[in-house]
């Protein structure tokens, strides 16, 4: 029997529906989404290019993946709106695959919704969940914290009065600002996913403002996505929103930068 495909705005968002079946999610192709859909026992998977970006790493998970057995694939940031698995399926074009794909028939040119039918034909690899890797770290222990989360969905409520410094994309969830992030902290960075379709690597943004907490994005090609650390250590601001605008950050700055203006605002009485 075929396996079945599944649809989502993000591989974070998936659950046992996952196992088995062909993940077509709007995620970027890195490392930690691609750990996250192999842990899920997706029998293959599809997500976006996420603008490819520094060391490759927005389809960083395809070489993962391959490794781990599973057939894999990316569509064109541009072709298909980042954190939006409708607009993936409805206008996605595959831009890589790995070599597991490939050999199902899946290669650039193709629509997501061809591919997803190709992969349909993968077999389950039958190895067990790759090892868990690790994705929260502090960085600066003094208050406010910052922590380094490779993905926004590990946001918890203990940071509340922290700064977040992401791997995760800009981009709202199937464009709903809810989704923005799931708890309110002092100040978020995200990576802009080489920004794309209508701008959607960049979409949280303007919703984190609705909530008062300054964000900003670095820039896809300075910064592996998907890893915080490297977007604090090697990210360059490519847009802020108003409400880090209104402290005097700005785009162009490091990310290292503009979280010690975060941190200097804060200590400001008053601020």
């Amino acid at each position: 029997m075929p396996a079945p495909i599944v649809v989502a705005d993000s591989i974070t968002r998936v659950g046992p529906e996952a196992a088995g079946a062909v993940v077509v999610n709007a995620s970027h192709g890195g490392i930690y989404a691609a750990y996250l859909a192999a842990e899920l026992r997706a029998v293959a998977a599809i997500f976006n290019d996420a603008g490819v970006g520094l060391d490759r790493a927005g389809i960083g998970g395809l070489d993962y993946l391959q490794e781990f057995g599973m057939p894999a694939a990316t569509v064109g940031h541009e072709t298909a709106r980042i954190g939006d698995g409708a607009d993936m399926m409805a206008s996605g074009v595959i831009t890589f695959a790995n070599a597991l794909a490939a050999a199902l028939g899946v290669g650039p040119g193709q629509s997501c919704r061809e591919a997803a039918a190709l992969l349909q034909q993968a077999e389950r690899t039958g190895r067990a969940p790759p090892e868990a890797i690790e994705g929260t770290f502090l960085l600066i222990p003094d208050a406010p914290q910052v922590w380094a989360l490779d993905s926004a969905s590990l946001v918890m409520p203990e940071h509340k009065e922290a700064i977040v410094v992401t791997g995760s994309h800009g981009g709202l969830l199937g464009g709903r600002p809810e989704t923005a992030l799931k708890y309110d902290v002092r100040g978020a960075l995200y990576n802009d996913a080489g920004i794309g379709k209508d701008e959607a690597g960049v979409s949280r943004l303007p919703a984190l403002d609705q909530r008062g907490i300054p964000a900003a994005t670095v820039s896809a090609a300075s910064a592996r996505i998907g890893d915080a650390r490297s977007t604090y250590a090697d990210g360059i601001i490519s847009r802020v929103n108003a409400s880090a605008a209104a402290l005097g950050l700005r785009e162009g700055i490091s990310a290292r930068d503009f979280v010690a203006g975060l941190r200097r605002a804060f200590a400001t009485p008053g601020s």
